[in-house]
């Protein structure tokens, strides 16, 4: 709880800062305003989700209002609502892109599985009107051998059969984003997770494009 005052001391306001725990990280940027009253998107995710974050706003430009929050706390991890109902408290949004993101390693399958319909909750409640997108992870490379995929990419892709499976069956459209970056070992960087300028423009062109089909 201690943890939750503070961080909504700090997310007030939330315009344009970066806030961080003193542990984990969350990032929440804003733009500063709206005054066509564009439709406004919210793209959840990880440190993925902060590179191509910036690409997916001046894609949509002059189409949608779009915001980020980028956490380290993983689905299953019970901070990760907090957070999220935290913004979603203080602002609200006609399309929330949600990627189920690569931390975590410490939860089990059925945990992750688990907590799909909590989250899926937790955003129909604090966000009733929006449109939700269920997004894939991305896949991991070994460090500095980048044209071998690492064993952790086979528990990303378990994650993303259960996330794409729960997604369907909820009735939610599906950005794969795995789709986009798995044969390009060239988009990215030496630590095999994050990804070069072409990588994360190739994923905001494909999120961008996810959110188009879906804004008021």
């Amino acid at each position: 709880m201690k943890t939750l005052l503070l961080l909504a001391v700090l997310l007030l306001p939330l315009h344009g800062q970066i806030v961080r725990e003193s542990i984990e990280w969350l990032d929440v940027w804003m733009p500063d305003t709206n005054v066509h009253a564009l439709p406004r998107v919210l793209l959840i995710g990880d440190s993925i989700t902060r590179g191509y974050g910036k690409q997916v706003e001046t894609l949509l430009k002059d189409k949608a209002y779009v915001a980020r929050l980028a956490t380290s706390k993983s689905l299953g991890d019970p901070a990760l609502l907090e957070q999220v109902s935290l913004v979603l408290h203080e602002q609200a949004f006609d399309v929330i892109h949600f990627n189920n993101g690569m931390h975590g390693d410490g939860y089990s399958e059925d945990a992750y599985a688990a907590a799909l319909p909590e989250m899926l909750a937790t955003l129909r409640r604090l966000a009733p009107k929006a449109r939700i997108i269920w997004a894939t992870t991305t896949d991991v490379r070994v460090k500095e051998h980048l044209d071998q995929v690492a064993p952790k990419t086979a528990r990303m892709i378990k994650r993303n059969e259960l996330a794409v499976a729960f997604a369907k069956q909820e009735g939610l459209p599906v950005d794969d984003l795995f789709e986009v970056i798995k044969d390009h070992p060239d988009y990215h960087v030496p630590d095999g997770v994050h990804f070069n300028a072409k990588g994360y423009d190739a994923l905001a062109a494909q999120v961008s494009a996810s959110v188009a089909k879906v804004l008021p």
